[in-house]
């Protein structure tokens, strides 16, 4: 089992062509999660594929070139942009001497580095579990002795054995504490909703700038930096929006393409709160040039987790950085499709703030056609 370093890894990337398109973009992405996870970035290494070869996912080629890769730049790290079987990762160690994580291990990692609240602990330390439970034969060099010796006489449990029961009882545990905190949360949720209040959602890319507006509108002091993953607890403030009364705005945890499955689930009662609201305020980078395929990835999510029918509003962030004007965009039966503001300067909030109450009215006024017509 090879040691993580205290601080500063050095890490070589791995980037394959498998014609999934949209390279340059992955690869820029996959750079800046390994530095949000604390490492630095020495090198690259680039190939095409038609497909993962089964035994080191690379290929043999490809693995002596990351070999003699890891030795120029003196990397300890290697991080492919892919999701890696296990047995793959255990040979890609073996080949390499040193440790190998795929981009799920990786994100996995930059959520525990991020959770702060004791849900969001919980439910990270879930996903890796299930994560670690397919790896478990990984740390171990002495899997098919038996237990044995002095004190150590019993069952005849073998090591690997004995790792997966503990972990079993672990996974258990963490389910049950985070059913409990599920329950509190619908608690919650039903007391908004005897309150009227609109339900809003704020989601998004991550580092689209969520957070920022989130406090823009609130004044909530919500932890906000141009992070990958700076949100992971979800906050919920009431804001005033006029005419239009309350509504319940929440910030919640930005996503990212190819989400590994094992977040979705284990954050599942922290998603629900976006899958029950009345609106979603899809928050995009409009400053990037990857957007369309950010707005593609955050939209497969949502339907991944039951949210795909909840009414949107695109929210175009960054017009600061586009040099765009604030402006409103309607379908051609008036309905607000999207706003271009900037959360940093505040431009066009007031045209959102203006949306929401148009939004609020109008739920209001359906919910009280639909009471009329049930008496």
């Amino acid at each position: 089992m090879f040691e993580r370093p205290a601080s500063g890894e050095k890490a070589v990337l791995v980037q394959l062509d498998l014609n999934q398109g949209e390279l340059q973009e992955r690869l820029g992405e996959l750079k800046l999660l390994v530095e949000s996870a604390g490492a630095t970035v020495e090198a690259v290494v680039t190939g095409r594929r038609a497909s993962p070869d089964p035994a080191t996912f690379a290929g043999r080629g490809k693995v002596e070139e990351i070999a003699s890769t890891l030795a120029a730049h003196g990397a300890d790290l290697v991080v492919f942009n892919h999701a890696l079987a296990p047995g793959q990762q255990r040979n890609l160690e073996r080949a390499l001497q040193c440790r190998v994580i795929d981009r799920t291990a990786l994100i996995l990692d930059i959520f525990a580095l991020r959770a702060r609240s004791h849900e969001g602990k919980l439910q990270v330390e879930l996903a890796q579990l299930e994560h670690l439970s397919t790896r478990l034969v990984r740390g171990w060099t002495h899997l098919e002795r038996q237990k044995g010796g002095i004190g150590l006489r019993g069952p005849g449990e073998k090591q690997l054995e004995t790792d997966r029961r503990l972990l079993g009882v672990r996974v258990k545990m963490l389910k049950g504490r985070l059913a409990k905190t599920e329950k509190q949360r619908k608690v919650r949720r039903r007391g908004r909703e005897r309150g009227n209040a609109l339900s809003v959602s704020l989601v998004g890319y991550t580092n689209a700038g969520k957070s920022t507006l989130f406090n823009t509108l609130t004044k909530a002091g919500a932890y906000s930096a141009d992070q990958l993953f700076a949100t992971l607890d979800t906050t919920s403030r009431r804001l005033y929006v006029g005419e239009g009364g309350n509504v319940v705005l929440s910030d919640t945890v930005g996503f990212i393409r190819d989400l590994p499955h094992a977040l979705v689930a284990a954050f599942h009662a922290t998603l629900e709160e976006t899958a029950n609201a009345d609106l979603l305020l899809h928050v995009v980078d409009s400053a990037s040039e990857d957007r369309e395929a950010q707005i593609d990835a955050v939209n497969q999510v949502l339907e991944e987790i039951g949210a795909g029918d909840v009414p949107q509003i695109m929210v175009f962030n960054k017009i600061d950085l586009t040099r765009a004007s604030p402006a409103v965009n309607r379908d051609e039966c008036g309905n607000i499709t999207g706003v271009f503001l900037s959360a940093v300067t505040g431009e066009g909030v007031a045209l959102l703030r203006e949306a929401l109450a148009e939004t609020a009215r109008e739920t209001a006024a359906a919910e009280d056609a639909k009471r009329a017509a049930q008496e």
